[in-house]
């Protein structure tokens, strides 16, 4: 697993989300950034914490240009209740193997608890944040969107 680090290409990925829809880094190029946020499991506490502050500065993201995914290893049945139960408006990957969390070089937290990485992704692929945190939650929106704000003035 390569350690990604800002200003690295980010892996291509073509995966499946929760709606049994393929989400491709691809589809994000030459078009908007995106945000990935990698996290542990759907319906714990923090990782619930994450997902509502995700969605509660939604629309934030949007305006700034982004678009915002999240990944963890429960399947799409899981992925489908806790977006339902917490009202996300964005889509989750499901990850089962961890094909995806090693490519982005994703660590595990005492080499058992998938770790808590967000990313930022310019519109050219390019990793322009990186912020990894497992128990600071509401950072990685904070980082996030100020990231964000900046690519789109820049833009």
């Amino acid at each position: 697993m390569a350690e990604l680090k800002v200003g690295d290409a980010a892996p291509e990925f073509s995966a499946r989300g929760y709606h049994g829809e393929t989400i491709r880094l691809a589809d994000f190029r030459d078009k908007q950034t995106l945000l990935l946020f990698f996290y542990p499991r759907d319906h714990t506490s923090v990782c619930t914490q994450e997902a509502c502050a995700f969605r509660d500065a939604f629309e934030a993201f949007t305006q700034a240009g982004a678009a915002v995914v999240g990944v963890s290893s429960d399947d799409e049945t899981s992925h489908r209740k806790f977006a339902e139960n917490h009202r996300l408006p964005f889509p989750l990957i499901s990850d089962p193997q961890g094909t995806l969390r090693k490519a982005f070089g994703v660590p595990a937290t005492l080499w058992l608890i998938p770790g808590r990485v967000t990313y930022v992704i310019d519109s050219a692929g390019i990793v322009r944040h990186i912020f990894n945190s497992l128990f600071t939650a509401d950072r990685h929106v904070q980082e996030a969107l100020a990231i964000v704000k900046q690519l789109s003035k820049a833009a």
